[in-house]
């Protein structure tokens, strides 16, 4: 018999080891990491990251949407989309925001505390990036928090636009911008990390 494969065949071999290699495959925070990756509701991956696209495996911290308790550190690949698969995936306001490092109108977006317990998830990857329970109004028009969920799930760093020295938030799981943080903030941290809120998601704790 031959050892020659057919080119069909090893394409789809190749797809089946990318798809499973590396951890891909696994579920997070009570959702699939299909939904975390970027695939659409129909399972299909490929469409959402491109084949040649540089993937970086890491560390995060997942919690479930149960009740948001804090679940086994868990390796995820970071969300690597084209700039055309961006725009596809989010409005055109949380383009600007978390591509463009954007701010969206003060007062525009809901900012008040939710009557429910939850947590917000990155509008484009589904990474948890902050608890209800931390958040507060600071008067600003933007949503307010005076801690992340966990520190690996967000990226901090300097922003010199505008004349200002700031501190830039963004999710580590796709590097999307998500806002800046400020040390005007309430106790115990004395942190205000002003989000945008077309940037995050958020989800009502299934359990009470």
């Amino acid at each position: 018999m031959s050892s020659t494969l057919d080119p069909k065949t090893m394409d789809r071999r190749f797809f089946l080891l990318t798809a499973l290699g590396g951890g891909a495959v696994l579920a997070v925070g009570g959702i699939s990491a299909i939904r975390l990756l970027g695939g659409k509701s129909n399972g299909s991956m490929t469409a959402a990251i491109p084949a040649a696209a540089p993937m970086q495996d890491m560390l995060l911290e997942c919690f479930s949407d149960d009740d948001g308790h804090r679940l086994a550190p868990c390796h995820v690949r970071k969300l690597v989309l084209t700039e055309a698969q961006w725009h596809q995936r989010l409005s055109d306001a949380a383009f600007n925001v978390m591509r463009r490092a954007g701010t969206e109108m003060a007062f525009s977006g809901p900012h008040e505390k939710p009557q429910s317990k939850g947590i917000y998830r990155c509008a484009g990857c589904n990474t948890a990036l902050f608890d209800a329970a931390t958040q507060f109004d600071s008067g600003t028009g933007w949503p307010s928090f005076w801690q992340p969920m966990a520190k690996q799930n967000v990226i901090e760093s300097h922003d010199t636009r505008f004349g200002m020295i700031r501190t830039a938030v963004s999710c580590a799981g796709c590097d999307s911008h998500l806002g800046h943080v400020f040390d005007d903030g309430p106790a115990p941290t004395g942190l205000r990390y002003c989000m945008n809120s077309v940037a995050m998601n958020f989800v009502a704790f299934r359990v009470s």
